[in-house]
This record gives structure tokens, sequence and C-alpha cells, in this order.
């Protein structure tokens, strides 16, 4: 396996991308009960923390923090997707690369991650997640969309309810706090 150039800081908190194969398929949406079980069980064997999280048809944006002294972001995604995939029908067409290597032909093979560097950062991030919907026009306020920790976060009292939404938009993006609560991503 090639050694991508990937930041790995043990405890650190991460930004990420993850992409279904097909871009124009809602598999996402279709299966979220598999895909919160197979997050649920990954995060038993390997746990970590989830800051932010937002499903939209074809992808996932989230920002988790790992445990101290641990960096292996890499293989949790591996481990969502492999349980993920085991828990749905094999619909999809596959590749004569993927059947050789023996993958499915949901995922794209890689993802995108970016190392949170600061609070500024962190609250750039979990805002750019919660807004994602909006910003796909899937819904026209955020609050509208039920498959991200935005719910979570107002009751925390992290957001007002109507942020970034409707004809009054309200975008409070000051600091937040609460990064140790309880976890799940609604």
């Amino acid at each position: 396996m090639p050694n991508y150039r990937r930041n790995y800081v043990p405890g650190g908190t991460y930004f990420f991308t993850v992409n279904l194969a097909d871009r124009q398929s809602d598999l996402l949406l279709q299966e979220i009960s598999s895909l919160r079980a197979a997050v649920a069980q990954t995060r038993i064997r390997f746990p970590f923390e989830i800051d932010a999280w937002v499903v939209l048809p074809d992808h996932i944006h989230a920002i988790w923090t790992l445990p101290p002294n641990d960096h292996d972001y890499s293989n949790r995604w591996a481990a969502i997707k492999r349980v993920f995939a085991l828990a749905i029908p094999q619909t999809e067409p596959t590749t004569a690369s993927r059947h050789h290597q023996g993958e499915r032909n949901i995922w794209q093979r890689r993802f995108w991650e970016h190392t949170i560097r600061d609070d500024q950062d962190l609250n750039t991030h979990i805002d750019y997640i919660h807004f994602n919907p909006v910003k796909h026009a899937l819904v026209s306020r955020v609050q509208d969309w039920p498959h991200s920790t935005f719910h979570r976060a107002v009751a925390r009292g992290l957001y007002p309810i109507n942020w970034a939404g409707g004809n009054d938009i309200d975008r409070d993006t000051g600091e937040r706090s609460g990064r140790n609560e309880p976890q799940g991503w609604d």
C-alpha cells in the first residue's frame, strides 16, 4: 500500500471528507442505519470522539478527536468502510481492479484529511460541516437536515436553532465549548 502524505498527530483532531465511488448515488441516505451501525461498531473497537458529522447522499464530512497516544484514523475509516460494505447487499457494478483486490465498488479508495490547528480552525470546519446540506441545496435551512450533529450542538447551546437558515440568517460562529460531552452524531 502506498504511503500517502498524511499528518498523524497522536490525540489529534482531524477534519475528513469521505466519498462514495459513485458520486451520483444516494446510498449513504438509503443505508443510513447501516452506516450508523458501522460507525458504532468501529468506535467500540477503535474509540474516537465525534466533534461534528454530516452525512450527505454521496459523501461524509466529519471531525474526530483521537485518544491520547493514538493517531490511526486511517484504520478507523477502513473499518467503517468494511463494516458498512458487509452490511449492505452487493448491487453495485465493480471494476476489474477492485474485483482483483477483493474490494466492493462502494467507496472511493482514498479520503481527504486536514489536521485541525486551533479553536478557530475547529469552529470554521464545524460550521462548514453543519452548513454543507444547505450548500448542496438539499435543504434551505441547516435545522432541516436530520443527518448531522447540528441538533446535538443546538441542544448543547452551541448554535441557535435558526443558525444559517431561512430569511433571517443568524451566523453566530463564535467560540464553542463542550467537546468532551457524550458522543454520537445526533
